[in-house]
C-alpha cells in the first residue's frame, strides 16, 4: 500500500539546482518536497566550481559570509599551459563588488549547506534515500510522482514537480519531452592525485599535442580531468593503467613522483560529455531545470552555476502563484522564455571551443603555436575581463527576488 503525501511543489533531484529551487520556493512562502535518491550528499561530484554568479546569490540572501568559513580555495584567474609556457585566459578580480574570483569548494559541502539552511522553514522537505521514479498523471497533466524510499512507494501529489534529476533525467524521460543533441568530440577521464606544498598555488590546464589535462586544487589533492577524443576510454584501458600514468607524467612532470597512486583503472572514472537542450521544458504540471533541461559541455565549468541561474529564475517566477494557488501553465512555460537565450548563447560558446579547439588539440601530433585568441589575452590584461565576465557571471544572471 502506498503512503499518500500532498504537498505544493515536488522538486525531484537534490543537487545544486533542486536544492536551491526547493529552498528559494520554501523561502517564499511555498510548501515543498525535495526528493534525493542517495542517502547522503558525500559522493565525489566534479563540477566544484562556485562562480561569482552563485557567490552573488548567497550575498543576495545574506548567507555569503557563512557560506565562506566552508574549505575552500579562491582563484582570481585561470591560466592554461601550452608546453612550457603559460597564459593567462581570466581575470575575475575584475568583475564588481566582492565575489570577485571562483571558489573550488567540494560540492557535497555547498548542498549541505542549503539543505542546513532550507530544513530551518517549516514548509521545507528533503526526503533523503527517496528516488523519484514516474510520474502521475491526471489525463495529460502531471499531478505528482511516484517514489521509492526506505518505507517503501510513495505517491507524492504536487500542483508542480520540477525535474532538477540530471542528464539522465527519469521525470524528463517519463514526460517524452524531446531532445536536441548537439554532440561532442570528446570524453573525460576523472582522477585524483597528491598535492604537494611545492605545487603551483593555482588551479589550471595543460595542453600539448592530443592531450589536456584540467587541474582543480582541492587543497590536500588535485582533482584531475584527462580530455580525451570521444569513444577512446576502452581504448586507453587496453593498453593499461601504466601507458595511462606515463602520458599523465610526460604532459605534467612535476607530477611524475606520484602517478603510482592510480593503481588501476578502479581510481579513474569516465564523464561521457554530452551537450543537450530540451525543445521544450515543460509540460502541465512539470517544468525541467538545470542539466534536465539542458546538459553543458565541461568547458569553462558553468554548467552547475547555470543550473542554479534556472533554479532562481522558476521561484522568482514562480513563487508567488504557487503559493496564491493560481499558477497556470503559462506561467510555467515563461521559465524556458527566461532562461533559454543564456543557454543557448552558453552552449553555442562551448560548441565553437569544442568544434574549433579541443578537436584540433586531441588530433594534433606535432608540437603547435597558441591560437591568436590565447595570445591576445595574455598580452592585454583588459581583454581578460571579457571571459572572466562570461564564465564567472554567465549570461543576463539572475536575481534573487523570492
Amino acid at each position: 500500500m502506498s503512503q499518500i503525501v500532498t504537498t505544493t511543489c515536488c522538486v525531484v533531484g537534490g543537487g545544486p539546482a533542486g536544492l536551491m529551487a526547493g529552498f528559494l520556493l520554501a523561502h517564499a512562502g511555498v510548501d515543498v518536497i525535495v526528493l534525493e535518491k542517495h542517502a547522503d550528499f558525500l559522493r565525489d561530484f566534479r563540477g566544484d566550481t562556485i562562480h561569482p554568479s552563485t557567490l552573488r546569490l548567497m550575498d543576495e540572501l545574506g548567507l555569503l559570509d557563512d557560506f565562506l568559513r566552508l574549505p575552500h580555495h579562491k582563484a582570481y584567474e585561470l591560466s592554461a599551459w601550452i608546453g612550457d609556457r603559460r597564459y593567462k585566459v581570466a581575470d575575475f578580480s575584475s568583475l564588481p563588488g566582492k565575489c570577485n574570483f571562483i571558489a573550488f569548494m567540494p560540492q557535497w559541502d555547498f548542498l549541505d549547506f542549503i539543505a542546513e539552511h532550507a530544513r530551518a522553514l517549516p514548509n521545507f522537505r528533503l526526503l533523503m534515500n527517496t528516488a523519484g521514479e514516474d510520474l502521475l498523471l491526471d489525463g495529460e497533466r502531471v499531478c505528482g510522482v511516484l517514489a521509492k524510499g526506505p518505507e517503501g512507494e510513495l505517491k507524492i501529489e504536487a500542483r508542480l514537480v520540477i525535474a532538477a534529476d540530471g542528464r539522465r533525467s527519469l521525470m524528463r524521460e517519463d514526460a517524452q519531452l524531446p531532445v536536441e543533441d548537439f554532440g561532442a568530440p570528446m570524453d573525460v577521464l576523472w582522477f585524483k592525485l597528491p598535492r604537494k606544498q611545492s605545487d603551483p598555488d593555482e588551479s589550471f590546464g595543460r595542453v600539448a599535442p592530443g592531450r589536456m589535462l584540467a587541474m582543480i586544487d582541492r587543497g590536500s589533492y588535485w582533482q584531475c580531468g584527462c580530455v580525451i577524443p570521444k569513444g577512446d576510454a576502452e581504448k586507453l584501458r587496453e593498453k593499461g593503467i601504466e601507458t595511462f600514468r606515463d602520458s599523465i607524467a610526460r604532459l605534467t612532470p612535476f607530477l611524475a613522483d606520484r602517478v603510482d597512486t592510480l593503481k588501476d583503472w578502479t581510481d579513474v572514472s569516465l564523464l561521457t560529455v554530452q551537450v543537450n537542450r530540451l525543445k521544450t521544458w515543460s509540460r502541465p504540471g512539470l517544468l525541467c531545470i538545470g542539466d534536465a533541461a539542458h546538459a553543458m559541455s565541461p568547458v569553462g565549468g558553468v554548467g552547475i552555476n547555470l543550473a542554479i541561474q534556472d533554479a532562481v529564475a522558476a521561484a522568482n517566477l514562480l513563487s508567488t502563484k504557487l503559493r496564491d494557488n493560481s499558477l497556470t501553465d503559462a506561467d510555467v512555460t515563461a521559465v524556458q522564455r527566461r532562461r533559454e537565450f543564456p543557454t543557448r548563447v552558453t552552449q553555442a560558446l562551448q560548441l565553437a571551443i569544442q568544434n574549433r579547439v579541443v578537436r584540433s588539440v586531441l588530433s594534433a601530433e606535432k608540437p603547435f603555436d597558441a591560437p591568436l585568441a590565447l595570445r591576445l589575452l595574455n598580452a592585454i590584461p583588459l581583454l581578460r575581463r571579457l571571459p572572466a565576465r562570461l564564465i564567472g557571471l554567465g549570461v543576463r544572471p539572475e536575481h534573487i527576488e523570492t
